[in-house]
Order: C-alpha cells, then structure tokens, then sequence
C-alpha cells in the first residue's frame, strides 16, 4: 500500500487541523493504520491508531483533543487535531502494519507515508 499524508500548516494555539492520509495500491480498512510524529531533535513517537476494526487508541497527551476515524470509500484515514498546543509541533506521518493489536512501535509498521508539517505557534 501506498500511502500520501497532506493537511499539515501552521496554526495558532486552541486551533484545530485535520490531517488526511490517502492511500492507493492498497485497502486501509485491511490494515492497523497508524499516525506518529517526529519533533526537532526528537524520536518519532506514535500518536493515535485505527484498527482494521475499526477501535482506535491514542497515546495519552492527546486523548481528548485527537480523533482518529478513516472513510472506506474514500480509502482514506483523518486525524482531527483540537485544542492544539506548541508542543505538537512536529511531522506527522502516517503508517500502516498488517498487526492484529494494537500496535505503538514504529518499526512494526511496514508502510510509511511522507510526512506533512504541523505547526503550532502564535
């Protein structure tokens, strides 16, 4: 599968974006898709998940302000971003794995997309 990340920008802090990751040569809900984000200086960090059954998880700075939710006939997953904050400044990619749990570590997510730039300052 291959997958294209887009909707990053800058916005002010309180703000809101929605990202999209679309994805071709492949179907997502046959996959655990995943969204994680990279800091300056950071390591790259999961952020939130959509099970091929549809459950989703979130890492625990973001519960409450992210959804993640996905559109079979679009083949695409989102990740609505409320309340956003400077510290989730980052790159944010998405990532699909064919693992059946949940799954939070980058190197068991066989596909990657490129990353699109969320930045959160006033």
């Amino acid at each position: 599968v291959q997958l294209q990340a887009s909707g990053g920008g800058l916005v002010q802090p309180g703000g809101s974006l929605r990202l999209s990751c679309a994805a071709s040569r492949g179907t997502v809900s046959r996959y655990n898709m995943g969204w994680f984000r990279q800091a300056p200086g950071k390591e790259r960090e999961f952020v939130a998940a959509i099970r091929w059954d549809s459950g989703t998880y979130y890492t625990n700075s973001v519960k409450g302000r992210f959804t993640c939710s996905r559109s079979n006939a679009r083949n695409t997953v989102y990740l609505q971003m409320n309340s956003l904050e400077p510290e989730d400044t980052a790159v944010y990619y998405c990532a699909a794995t064919s693992r059946v749990g949940n799954t939070y570590v980058p190197n068991e997510y066989h596909y990657w997309g490129q990353g699109t730039l969320v930045t959160v300052s006033s």
